[in-house]
């Protein structure tokens, strides 16, 4: 299997299976002498960390990072960083059921097709437990974005959306995401979907959500046209999450309907002499470089495939089956989509700064 590997300069390679002994990563390109500890990685694994409330799945890992190298005296030395983090909470068994048969919407039919074998422990390489090590390389990365930039980089998501039901903008408060499970930043929503996605879990059912990324105090010049701009990285990164299904930056598929000026993101001269914009539908990228001004992204995220409910699928034989999945599964993936994206936005920030210092050293 190829593929396992994110980035140029900044550049990460997991590995590992959802019920194997373990998932880790190299994590190559760390600039030398970054201060980074086991505790600057852990912090952002326990938000992503499963089994913390009713609404994510009941496996309690609990997701202890080690660092294996590339770190001496507290410091990075700039060579490649390995981490590991030991799988403790497995329940192979409870996937036996499905061993022959493909869970619709999963990767378990296209493994079988393109390797002729599959792991169908918790879907093996394909399983949501792979992210952790993502998470992992987003805390460094989000390091060595602070180690350059002398204002210090905030890479923040909430959730915006569960179902059709949407947030409301004017009671935004980013204070509000660590008050609720679903990292909402309006209370009164969150108080919500506590009640509806509970009725969702209990009929055997699942939910898809929107998450909204925004990056601030990113440098201009962050970016390489023509096909290596900042934005199509930005996408790649967020489509090669499990159950991402649409990625929009800025306005996104709102500009459709916006006319030419609209649109335009028009410009003033600044008070300090530089230049201050009006809005930003672009989403704070031009022409697939960095403006200055925040990155904004937003992510559609897919309902969790496995359900209670059955569902109509074939065997490896080409046999009708039913399916109904059983084990520990999240009622709405998109909850911990949330630290996962900022992880992705993070790493592909990094390797643009160390690509951009690269070409304006």
């Amino acid at each position: 299997m190829s593929g396992n590997s994110h980035g140029v300069m900044f550049k990460f390679t997991t590995f590992g299976e959802s019920h194997g002994e373990a998932i880790g990563c190299v994590v190559d390109g760390v600039p030398s002498k970054i201060f980074l500890s086991e505790q600057d990685i852990q912090r952002f694994l326990d938000k992503r960390r499963t089994g913390q409330n009713r609404f994510t799945t009941q496996r309690k890992e609990p997701d202890e990072i080690k660092i294996l190298s590339g770190v001496f005296e507290g410091k990075t030395t700039g060579t490649p960083v390995g981490l590991l983090i030991k799988n403790t909470d497995k329940r192979s068994k409870d996937y036996s059921d499905i061993a022959t048969k493909f869970r619709p919407s999963h990767a378990d039919y296209t493994y079988q097709e393109k390797y002729g074998i599959r792991d169908y422990r918790g879907g093996g390489r394909a399983s949501a437990r792979e992210t952790a090590m993502r998470v992992a390389a987003g805390a460094i990365a989000r390091k060595t974005l602070n180690h350059f930039i002398k204002d210090d980089v905030v890479i923040r998501g909430a959730m915006i959306q569960m179902g059709a039901d949407k947030i409301d903008r004017s009671r935004w408060d980013w204070s509000e995401i660590d008050n609720n499970p679903f990292f909402c930043p309006d209370k009164k929503t969150a108080d919500y979907w506590e009640k509806y996605l509970g009725e969702i879990r209990e009929n055997g059912e699942s939910i898809g959500a929107v998450i909204e990324l925004t990056a601030t105090n990113i440098p201009t010049g962050l970016g390489c046209p023509v096909y290596d701009k900042l934005d199509a990285d930005i996408a790649k990164a967020m489509m090669s999450i499990n159950a991402v299904k649409g990625v929009e930056i800025g306005a996104g598929f709102e500009s459709a309907s916006f006319t030419g000026k609209e649109n335009a993101d028009e410009m003033i001269p600044s008070a300090n002499g530089g230049v201050e914009f009006l809005s930003n539908n672009a989403g704070g990228i031009l022409g697939g470089i960095s403006s200055g001004q925040p990155i904004v992204v937003r992510i559609a995220v897919k309902p969790t495939s496995s359900i209670l409910n059955p569902c109509k699928s074939i065997d490896i034989n080409r046999n009708a089956v039913e399916v109904r999945t059983k084990g520990r599964h999240d009622p709405c993936v998109g909850i911990r989509a949330v630290p996962i994206a900022e992880a992705m936005l993070a790493c592909v920030l990094a390797d643009h700064l160390l690509r951009n210092r690269a070409y304006n050293k």
